[in-house]
């Protein structure tokens, strides 16, 4: 039996590369790493010497990070275009 090389629509990866873990949360793999080194995002896993980084870990640490909105304005802005 062929082995599968891709994963269906409705079933995303668990784990990550590196430039695809920066990507899903929006920004480059220079701030992505140094999220990682100061906790913001959480440090990867480690599979038989590869780097991956699991999404659940990554959804929780994005929705720890602070926002920015009528109710915590940003001191350089108070205006907040949508």
């Amino acid at each position: 039996m062929p082995r599968q090389t891709s994963l269906p629509p409705n079933l995303p990866p668990r784990g990550i590369a590196r430039e695809v873990a920066a990507q899903y949360v929006g920004v480059s793999t220079a701030k992505f790493d140094d999220m990682v080194r100061d906790g913001r995002m959480p440090a990867p896993k480690l599979i038989d010497g590869r780097l991956v980084w699991d999404v659940r870990a990554l959804d929780l640490a994005f929705d720890r990070l602070p926002s920015r909105g009528p109710d915590r304005p940003d001191r350089s802005s108070r205006e907040i275009v949508l």
